[in-house]
């Protein structure tokens, strides 16, 4: 990898891969729509002489290869809220891809678990079946289907698929960000679907450092790969090492159906929520298997200190 551009650069995932990018001195661009956010970005990481800003609309597949021209690979890290997601999805992804075709860029794709639908293996697998029963879960199988699309005839895609997850740059992009955020803040607090079940998470450092690996390794691309996490935990456990680490006591409210759905009278998104609740019941857990055997070791910071670290952070 020559140079790197990071598509929404200043988001959740994002963030953690221009970060970890930086850290190797692999020159990256940081691609965004808010020069504010991206002055704020690059400040905050002490303003690294390899890191270029690059201003645009990530719709607009101009935007995306005049920024780009430089790089080698690009790392697809920009999404759209639940609400815009059935309208939005799909456009961005093909500006992505366009952009990525006209410049012969590899293309790290950073999708989720939606398109699995309902688990049908104790650890889901690469080859676990694509049978989605949600809109969400639909359209995000479409996205797959568009990224390996065989008019992309320059463009060399991977997609990486995630878990929900946590970090100091997760914030309101995760299930878990504005709950740990709020505790931060010494705030009561939600926690989305049931406390007491346990189910898998990935330490957004973490996950990118296995996405760099991934975009280093030739082989990787056109195939599928799971960024596994670090194991499984419950959300009263999840809350008791944050509020620990916080030094606050303040309530932590379990919302399910009920909840988001009146909550969604306000906020969309949270009423977007409510069709993935399944997944807080009858968790996926990722296979490492395929990474492990093809790329090397997982990377698994342990849940006490990544929380911790994450609300020590945010604190800062």
């Amino acid at each position: 990898m020559k140079k790197a551009i990071v598509i929404g650069a200043t988001g959740g995932t994002g963030a953690a891969v221009t970060e970890e990018l930086v850290n190797r001195g692999i020159p990256v661009i940081a691609f965004g729509r808010s020069p504010a956010k991206l002055e704020q970005f690059a400040a905050r990481m002490g303003q690294p002489a390899h890191l270029t800003l690059a201003v645009g609309d990530a719709f607009l597949a101009d935007d995306v290869a005049a920024a780009a021209v430089d790089a080698d690979v690009l790392f697809h890290c920009a999404n759209v809220p639940y609400h815009e997601m059935a309208k939005r999805l799909l456009p961005l992804g093909e500006a992505i891809m366009q952009a990525a075709d006209r410049l012969s860029l590899k293309v790290v794709a950073v999708d989720g678990i939606y398109p699995y639908g309902r688990r049908q293996m104790d650890v889901v697998t690469e080859n676990h079946p694509k049978q989605p029963h949600t809109r969400k879960g639909q359209i995000r199988l479409q996205f797959e289907q568009m990224v390996f699309d065989k008019r992309w005839k320059q463009a060399r895609p991977l997609i990486a698929r995630l878990p929900d997850y946590y970090g100091p740059t997760a914030n309101q992009a995760s299930y878990l960000g504005s709950t740990l955020e709020a505790i931060a803040a010494d705030k009561m607090s939600f926690f989305i679907g049931n406390m007491q079940v346990p189910r898998e998470y990935v330490y957004l450092p973490d996950a990118a450092k296995m996405l760099v690996e991934l975009a280093l390794n030739e082989h990787a691309f056109g195939q599928e790969w799971n960024i596994p996490g670090g194991g499984t935990i419950a959300g009263h456990e999840i809350v008791r090492i944050a509020r620990r680490a916080s030094g606050t006591s303040k309530p932590v409210l379990s919302l399910g159906r009920i909840g988001l759905s009146l909550m969604g009278l306000f906020v969309p998104v949270m009423k977007e929520v409510v069709e993935m609740l399944y997944l807080t019941t009858e968790p996926l857990r990722l296979s490492a298997e395929k990474y492990e055997r093809w790329i090397g070791p997982v990377p698994a910071i342990s849940f006490e200190e990544g929380i911790t670290a994450t609300i020590h952070q945010l604190k800062r």
